[in-house]
């Protein structure tokens, strides 16, 4: 019990707070009556039953520095605690501060199953006989899972063939789906698969007619079931009806892709149909149809596949049934539907995408046909048309072309800069890296710069500064960067002066605009403040906040404030708390319950650093003149009473 209460010692309310956000922690406050069977394993993970709309199984433990490493079987999920973990925080405070003992998790209860077998559905290492992290130090139960495969096996020897099938025909009486197991069982054994098949196809229609949907907070909703369709294609496809699994598998995917697109199940039936079509995918290959007409049926529907119902093909593909002469027939296909298909007037996606896959598939036939020097005059040819210059010059570096693919990267990107600044982007990035491989530091530098200039910011800065530092060549260059950031103009590569700039003129770069709306945005004072603040000078940090206060209205609206504030607390607490009241107040006047709890979190830490300073009398005072100033504000009035209590979990 100590290694808690030590674990639990120095945690506050603050800590816990700022760990899962005001709003989760006062949900969990009101969650504090709800935590039954609170117990501990001996590395000091809690584990309890919250109630809610369920009862939940949740894990947490404290790793230190206000961390946890928690589990919980709600459906909670966006990225954080669910207010179940704070409230067993809580209640095992509650009782180490009352002296009483938290109890060993005990292996048999129902609590430990819970969790042991939430466990098992999201970790497939409790298969392999490993242990989740959450039942680290818990002593495993011997498995003897009742009903497994030997107690069946065991309870049905020694009955008589007649003993057997009077069990068989009451289970079937009992039990619709084992009645209609025996019955298709028969009917596959007799060959009547015409039979199943028809079955098979009118439900596959009734489940792809249904309306998919799940609301995971409510736990209801309605959910097609496709076990059964998944497990007579096996069936089939086991007796070698490799194309009645084939026909049958066309219908489900164009049913089941109107289905999807409507539903509103979180992909769980695009799941489903997806186990269905993997056997469908493994009867293609047994189908009547040609060797190359199978591989066009799988390009065409991986063309048509938004939602990864069929998974990565290259199972398929790689397939030894599939000659290079089978791949020679598929491109001579895809050639002529290709010369089919306008060209396009623009390069833009729409226009260009499926042009773009179908030529991807074409170089893949190109590959495995034995044909690979028709690849780059297709993708050369090609490139201009869609500005899939990417894939060009990736197919380029790959033979050794490096020349050739620079040019391409040059071409590509005075041919997109202007309407395609994403593609223009990329090509200028691969430019940089082939600076950077060939040991050109100052140009792969100089790349880096025109990323500053173009967007500038803290990354683009620190990006600059690693690339220059490289080339050596970082103390010329920063100069120049903080003066753009002051005057908007940028240095003159390869020239010496005010403007002088020690890096080579890039090969593809945009030519540098002079318009009055964009040197209006200058000097870029919050960037020069993020800036200072990195390279520690928190003075001249301070020097141009406070500029930049005076010379427009503030108003507490940007990031820079709060990111100054933490940055000079130790160096400027007088600014520090200033802008800490100011956003608070600000949320205060907002009169909204979140907002109150929004500025408590500033005024927390406004009451740190009052403690740091030893200024508490000034807290005091702060709280006393909010007091006065809201006192209608009940909400408000509740907020501080909590910021004056005893901040630590445990005394």
């Amino acid at each position: 019990m100590q290694s808690l209460r030590t674990m639990f010692k120095s945690l506050s309310h603050d800590d816990l707070r700022d760990w899962a956000g005001s709003t989760i922690y006062e949900r969990g406050k009101g969650y504090l009556a709800r935590v039954s069977q609170l117990a501990r394993t001996e590395d000091g993970t809690l584990f309890a039953w919250v109630s809610g709309s369920d009862d939940y199984a949740t894990s947490i433990r404290h790793e230190g520095k206000g961390e946890f490493d928690y589990d919980c079987t709600c459906p909670y999920d966006y990225g954080g605690p669910c207010k179940h973990a704070v409230a067993v925080v809580l209640a095992a405070a509650e009782r180490l501060s009352r002296h009483e003992e938290i109890p060993l998790l005990d292996p048999e209860g129902d609590l430990y199953l819970e969790v042991l077998a939430d466990a098992d559905e999201e970790d497939e290492e409790w298969e392999e006989g490993g242990l989740d992290d959450d039942l680290a130090g818990v002593d495993l139960p011997p498995n003897q899972p009742v009903g497994s495969s030997p107690q069946l096996e065991a309870a049905l020897q020694g009955k008589s063939r007649n003993e057997l099938q009077a069990l068989l025909l009451e289970l079937a009486l009992d039990f619709p789906d084992v009645a209609r197991r025996i019955r298709e069982n028969d009917q596959l054994d007799r060959g009547q698969t015409d039979k199943i098949v028809r079955s098979l196809r009118r439900e596959i229609r009734r489940l792809t007619s249904e309306e998919a949907w799940y609301n995971p907070w409510k736990e209801e909703g309605n959910l097609p079931d496709y076990s059964h369709v998944e497990q007579q294609l096996r069936a089939l496809l086991d007796r070698g009806h490799a194309d009645p699994v084939f026909e049958l598998g066309e219908e489900l995917w164009k049913e089941g892709i109107e289905q999807i697109e409507e539903a509103h199940d979180e992909g769980e039936t695009a799941m489903e149909i997806a186990a269905c079509l993997e056997l469908v995918l493994q009867a293609l290959p047994r189908t009547r149809l040609s060797m190359p007409e199978q591989l066009l049926w799988l390009i065409d529907h991986q063309l048509e596949d938004e939602y990864g119902l069929l998974g990565e093909p290259d199972a398929l593909l790689n397939d030894p049934c599939y000659s290079k002469a089978h791949w020679q027939a598929v491109a001579r296909t895809l050639e002529g539907r290709l010369r089919q298909m306008r060209i396009p007037k623009s390069g833009r996606f729409a226009e260009t995408d499926r042009r773009k896959q179908l030529i991807t598939w074409l170089q893949e036939a190109y590959q495995r046909s034995g044909e690979p020097q028709k690849v780059i005059p297709l993708l050369e040819k090609e490139a201009d048309r869609c500005r899939s210059y990417a894939p060009l010059v990736k197919t380029l570096l790959e033979i050794g072309e490096r020349d050739r693919a620079r040019q391409w990267c040059i071409q590509g990107f005075n041919r997109s800069c202007d309407e395609a600044p994403g593609i223009a982007a990329d090509l200028q990035a691969r430019l940089r890296q082939l600076a950077e491989e060939e040991g050109k530091f100052d140009l792969a530098a100089a790349y880096r710069a025109e990323d500053f200039f173009d967007r500038p910011s803290k990354k683009s800065f620190v990006d600059l500064r690693q690339a220059a530092e490289k080339a050596l060549l970082w103390d010329a260059i920063r100069q120049g960067t903080l003066a753009y950031l002051q005057t908007g103009q940028r240095p003159l590569p390869g020239t010496r002066g005010k403007r002088g700039w020690p890096l080579p003129k890039v090969e593809a770069g945009r030519p540098e605009s002079d318009g009055k709306k964009r040197l209006q945005s200058f000097p870029k004072q919050e960037l020069l403040i993020e800036i200072a603040l990195l390279e520690g000078r928190h003075d001249h940090a301070v020097s141009l906040y406070q500029d930049l206060a005076t010379s427009r209205r503030l108003g507490w609206r940007t990031g820079i404030d709060e990111e100054l504030a933490k940055a000079v607390s130790d160096s400027h607490p007088d600014l520090a708390l200033q802008i800490w009241k100011a956003i608070s107040d600000r949320l205060i006047g907002e009169v909204k319950p979140k907002a109150y709890q929004k500025a408590a979190s500033y005024l927390r830490q406004m009451h740190k650093l009052y403690e740091q300073t030893d200024r508490l009398a000034e807290w005091q005072a702060l709280l006393m003149g909010l007091r006065l100033e809201h006192k209608a504000k009940w909400r408000l009035m509740e907020v501080l009473d909590g910021l004056e209590k005893n901040r630590k979990l445990i005394e």
